[in-house]
């Protein structure tokens, strides 16, 4: 292990990119680290991150909107002044000062990559997404190290002024609470019997809508599995129109069960044979890691649809089969799910191309990455 350590975070605004950066802390403090995040208290890291019992910085930063071009002076303003401050605290209080600043890829992270290289610490990235964000494009060439989930992005951050040697690929940290996912803890929580079939549904409140209706028309032929259970996490918006399309019987409820959102999602991944679901960077990452074979529908609209590009990772190595959002409808992916369903053995070669993805280490290897930048 590298000496104790002080690493600085900066993540925020959604789970997406809090939820990598607390597993990342999580593992450094595990290795006897000290950790301080920064970011937005009204935002969700700003609940997330107390919670888990980090150290928390509180930045005030807003986002340019490009549909409002007036907003970009007042997001100057903002950075410039957070920059400042920061710089001002690591200044008056060395023991504040990190001996490497990390950004997660949202706006807020932009304060302190800045006060971070004006101040000569050095400075490293994770880029979840297949698609970079604006922010760490912006960073990428002041960056000694770059992190990434999916190998394909490593050219945009090269054009991006990157240096090449710089670029590491360790895929995207998932939480101890996940990754400590019990097979027999979930089911026995769901009353779901061991020989039991299961399969897992959900696609979050963003976009998840077409995909609960299709659920809905598959429901009967879904049931007439023999020991086939479902679990469906519909995303609150979209909960009591999903419910009222199931329109589920006290018999059919028994084996279909249908909830707004997962708690527990380490034990429920834990618990299915297959999932189907949206394939967001932290969906993606969590599937790999507990090797779930997957059935991954992208959310069409997401930005230059990298969510297709999220799934090509699993479908690449085997561990997943992917579907447009407008061909859910067909006839071709009902009979792929309902196969997959029933044929466990290629359900057994997916899961096991899974686990050759080593998705479950992502985090001691961006750990590793960062005490290797320490020492260097």
């Amino acid at each position: 292990m590298a000496d104790k350590l002080k690493i600085a975070i900066a993540a925020g605004g959604t789970a997406g990119h809090v939820n990598p950066a607390l597993a990342l802390a999580e593992e450094l403090r595990d290795r006897g680290h000290e950790v301080r995040f920064f970011g937005e208290e009204r935002r969700l890291e700003g609940t997330l991150v107390p919670q888990a019992g980090f150290a928390f910085f509180p930045v005030n930063v807003t986002g340019f909107d490009r549909q409002r071009p007036w907003t970009l002076v007042t997001a100057l303003a903002h950075l410039a002044h957070e920059e400042r401050r920061i710089v001002k605290a690591f200044r008056d209080d060395p023991s504040l000062t990190p001996d490497i600043a990390i950004g997660f890829g949202a706006y807020v992270e932009l304060p302190l990559m800045r006060a971070a290289k004006r101040l000569g610490i050095p400075l490293a990235l994770h880029e979840q997404n297949s698609v970079p964000g604006l922010a760490n494009k912006q960073t990428a060439r002041d960056a000694a190290l770059i992190a990434i989930a999916q190998p394909s992005v490593a050219g945009v951050f090269e054009r991006a002024g990157a240096a090449p040697d710089a670029i590491r690929f360790t895929g995207n940290p998932v939480r101890s609470s996940v990754l400590a996912g019990d097979r027999a803890r979930g089911r026995g929580g769901m009353g779901i019997p061991d020989d039991a079939t299961v399969l897992l549904v959900f696609g979050g409140s963003l976009g998840a809508h077409h995909l609960n209706q299709r659920l809905a028309q598959l429901k009967d032929r879904l049931l007439a599995v023999d020991g086939l259970y479902v679990i469906h996490s519909t995303g609150a918006e979209d909960y009591e129109e999903t419910r009222g399309a199931l329109a589920l019987t006290d018999e059919e409820a028994r084996r279909y069960r249908v909830m707004p959102y997962i708690d527990n999602m380490g034990d429920m991944l834990a618990a299915a044979d297959i999932v189907l679901s949206r394939s967001g960077a932290s969906s993606v990452a969590e599937i790999a890691a507990l090797a779930v074979p997957a059935v991954l529908v992208p959310y069409p609209f997401a930005t230059a649809d990298h969510q297709t590009t999220n799934a090509r990772y699993l479908v690449d190595a085997g561990a997943a089969v992917l579907f447009a959002d407008d061909a859910i409808d067909a006839e071709d992916f009902a009979t792929t799910l309902l196969d997959l369903v029933v044929n466990k053995d290629r359900r057994d070669e997916m899961r096991a191309a899974a686990r050759g993805l080593g998705q479950d280490t992502a985090a001691q290897k961006l750990a590793d990455a960062l005490e290797g930048l320490a020492r260097s």
